[in-house]
């Protein structure tokens, strides 16, 4: 089955094709000719992966889902939430913005985060969406080079590493978009 993916970060797509199931192919945009910016101008992690699942769906016939994921902190008020990609800025850069979130934290006991994957697919005419979470901890400094995003400052709930110190396979097998790509793959292989 072919699956065209929303997205144009490439550590989305390849973080996503290492997780999909034998009988799948992910298509990207880029793949499929598709170069126009898509709008992510929701309110919601859920608002926008709807808005661009529903964008694509209706430029092409091909089965397609998006995600949006975002790093909620109850302690700043849920930022950076839905803005985690742009928090420090429209450059769009990691280290800023995990800079932003230090600042932000300095000082602050209560250090407690988690990431959410919300998952929106578009097969048959109907949309389903489906949700991933993981619960952890923001860390006082970077550690760790592997994966993207916040992954260098932050540590999954029962580990004493970053998600940028573990493996692709050890991050995929317990993260937030693994957790929302399972279900979208179980109900696809009902």
């Amino acid at each position: 089955m072919k699956l065209l993916f929303a997205s144009s970060n490439e550590h989305k797509i390849t973080e996503i094709r290492q997780l999909l199931p034998e009988g799948f192919e992910l298509i990207s945009l880029a793949e499929a000719g598709f170069h126009e910016e898509i709008p992510e101008t929701a309110d919601t992690i859920q608002g926008n992966a709807l808005l661009k699942a529903q964008f694509i769906a209706d430029k092409q016939a091909l089965a397609c889902f998006a995600d949006d994921t975002g790093l909620v902190i109850p302690s700043l008020n849920g930022e950076p939430g839905v803005y985690s990609a742009r928090y420090a800025g429209p450059a769009r850069d990691a280290n800023d913005n995990m800079d932003l979130v230090l600042k932000k934290l300095k000082g602050t006991e209560n250090r407690s985060a988690y990431f959410i994957t919300v998952i929106a697919l578009w097969i048959n005419n109907e949309m389903h969406v489906f949700e991933g979470k993981v619960e952890g901890t923001i860390l006082e400094e970077k550690r760790g080079t592997q994966g993207f995003g916040y992954d260098p400052i932050f540590q999954p709930e029962g580990f004493d590493r970053t998600f940028a110190e573990m493996t692709s396979a050890e991050k995929n097998s317990l993260s937030h978009r693994g957790r929302a790509l399972k279900q979208m793959m179980e109900f696809l292989e009902k």
